[in-house]
């Protein structure tokens, strides 16, 4: 650590305690004024969606899928804002369809409603094919991420996803958001 930091940072620590030591015996003997307890309300309000939001309309396999990843994200025992991750990166990633191997157009080995690796340890390609195992692989991956409840969506679904287009999840927010609202209950 330089001299000059280390010494800034001697004379904050110091004008903390000097303050605390004059502060507290001045405190201690203070006459309290009708002090009441003050309740305070916090509320919090999801992330609003960053940037341009897509919309696809959904047919009964990907509509399925939703209620797989939301049904997989309660049995993990986690809240809604982890299914709206996990749906906004499946819309992103395969647009809600289970992929199977798609030849010269696939990306590496990638399958599944994530397009998951199995070369790169999320399962075999039997697991990363089946939604409930797909959602619960990506949701341990999510879990591992310190403070994802409280990141943009597309930081948090990048940060599991590793994807060349990091910014691309967040598009996805809005609808995500309206379809965990949907069947979340249901």
């Amino acid at each position: 650590m330089n001299t000059i930091f280390r010494k800034s940072m001697l004379s904050v620590a110091g004008l903390a305690f000097a303050g605390g030591v004059f502060a507290g015996p001045i405190a201690a003997h203070a006459n309290p004024v009708d002090a009441k307890p003050v309740a305070v309300a916090v509320q919090t309000a999801a992330p609003k969606p960053q940037g341009d939001q897509s919309h696809i309309t959904l047919n009964d396999e990907q509509t399925a899928n939703v209620k797989a990843i939301i049904a997989a994200t309660k049995k993990a025992g986690l809240p809604e804002r982890a299914a709206v991750i996990s749906i906004a990166t499946s819309l992103q990633e395969s647009k809600l369809e289970n992929l199977g191997h798609l030849g010269d157009a696939n990306d590496h080995d990638s399958l599944g409603l994530f397009q998951q690796r199995p070369t790169s340890g999320w399962g075999t390609p039997e697991q990363i094919t089946d939604p409930a195992y797909s959602t619960t692989a990506f949701l341990k991956g999510l879990k591992q991420v310190d403070g994802w409840q409280d990141m943009a969506l597309t930081d948090a679904a990048q940060t599991v996803q590793v994807s060349a287009y990091p910014d691309a999840y967040a598009q996805w927010e809005q609808q995500a958001t309206d379809l965990v609202a949907q069947h979340w209950n249901s």
